[in-house]
């Protein structure tokens, strides 16, 4: 079995490091290492000027032609150097939706400024009392008229501060607890909606919004009424086939680089050798290598599953499980690895590689809870890939 991507993917994988290397500028990492924000409108019309930021699309909505891998390719590059596209991610995740299961009105007024990065969309999914159960969601949007009432919070609405619309999740039937859902495209910015920071351990930030009479008109509904269910599963989807496999990798050339660079112990004759001679390294090294190597691979199935037009039901899971929790194992023993020194962030002076461990460690902790738990995950797959019973 030829695991190569082949020499298209790997001259767009030059063509996107080539626009890292000019747009992705130390400022523009240090901002957003210091707002939390994952998201720059700048590098995103530079991203859409240099034909990167509608890859995959159909043409006649504006795309470029690329398959799932080059597409993954493209992922792999801006999640290992850590560019400011979640927004993006989450945009074009909505708009896909939208493609799938929206109007011809709200295709033609969403698809085209998200292909083009003109608006930011964020998810309105997880509640502050129902956690990873989303079916639980108690946001209420009762009708009036032509449109609808929303009272309610929601968690975790990450860039909702520089956001054009929320895709919503709302209970519109209480009798219900699935078929009682609806989605709407909502408009943020309008009065009754409130947007307040939340910091994550990592330094990101995310917000929690809450809705009081908030309208948004019934033009704006995704979906059929008490259809809001099959249409978050169109979303999440794409959620759950995500990785972490270029995370690790990041981590695994900052630990490398530390290693090569810092002074062990003596030798024999009193020579001062690097670190990475030392055997215990190389185990911790290697045993990182080989986990994002996996990590990597598991991610490039399921896209190879999706450029043949198969959804990846239990193999997209597997990619999100088993990076997420390979990348946390990974910067617990990189960090203990390093010692005392691994305290050190990324704003001391004195950090080791610029404190990316510090960071992996305190990031690889939400891994696990992003685009659903572990817990989640598992279920996903056990359902989905052993038919086993919920």
């Amino acid at each position: 079995m030829d695991f190569r991507l082949g020499k298209q993917a790997e001259s767009l994988r030059a063509e996107v490091r080539a626009f890292l290397d000019q747009h992705l500028t130390d400022e523009l990492v240090e901002r957003c290492h210091r707002t939390g924000v994952a998201h720059d409108a700048g590098f995103v019309r530079a991203m859409h000027e240099a034909g990167l930021l509608a890859l995959g699309w159909p043409e006649e909505w504006g795309g470029r032609p690329c398959d799932a891998l080059g597409f993954c390719v493209l992922e792999e590059e801006l999640s290992r150097a850590e560019a400011p596209y979640y927004g993006v991610s989450t945009t074009h995740m909505v708009a896909r939706t939208v493609l799938r299961c929206g109007n011809d009105r709200q295709r033609a007024e969403i698809i085209p400024p998200a292909v083009r990065g003109e608006i930011v969309i964020v998810l309105g999914f997880t509640e502050p009392e129902c956690g990873s159960d989303l079916a639980a969601a108690r946001t209420r949007a009762v009708r009036d008229g032509d449109h609808w009432v929303v009272n309610g919070s929601k968690m975790f609405t990450t860039n909702a501060h520089v956001g054009d619309h929320v895709l919503l999740l709302a209970r519109t039937d209480t009798s219900s607890k699935h078929e009682g859902l609806t989605t709407f495209l909502m408009p943020l910015g309008q009065p009754g909606i409130e947007v307040q920071e939340v910091r994550t351990v990592s330094g990101e930030r995310t917000n929690i919004t809450y809705y009081r009479d908030a309208r948004v008109h019934d033009d704006w509904r995704i979906g059929e009424v008490g259809g809001g269910w099959r249409v978050l599963g169109e979303a999440l989807q794409e959620e759950h086939s995500t990785g972490f496999g270029a995370s690790m990798v990041r981590l695994l050339e900052a630990a490398e680089g530390w290693a090569r660079s810092a002074p062990g112990r003596p030798a024999p004759g009193g020579a001062v050798r690097p670190r990475i001679d030392d055997p215990d390294v190389r185990e911790r090294l290697g045993r990182c290598a080989t986990e994002a190597e996996v990590s990597l691979l598991l991610q490039r199935r399921a896209a190879a599953m999706a450029r043949q037009g198969v959804a990846p039901p239990a193999e997209g899971p597997m990619s999100k499980l088993f990076s997420s929790e390979a990348l946390t194992r990974a910067a617990e023993d990189l960090f203990d690895l390093l010692g005392p020194d691994a305290l050190r962030s990324r704003l001391s002076p004195a950090a080791p590689e610029g404190g990316r461990v510090e960071h992996a460690m305190r990031f690889s902790l939400g891994t696990t809870i992003y685009g659903g738990t572990s817990e989640i995950q598992r279920s996903i797959i056990a359902r989905r890939g052993l038919g086993l019973p919920r």
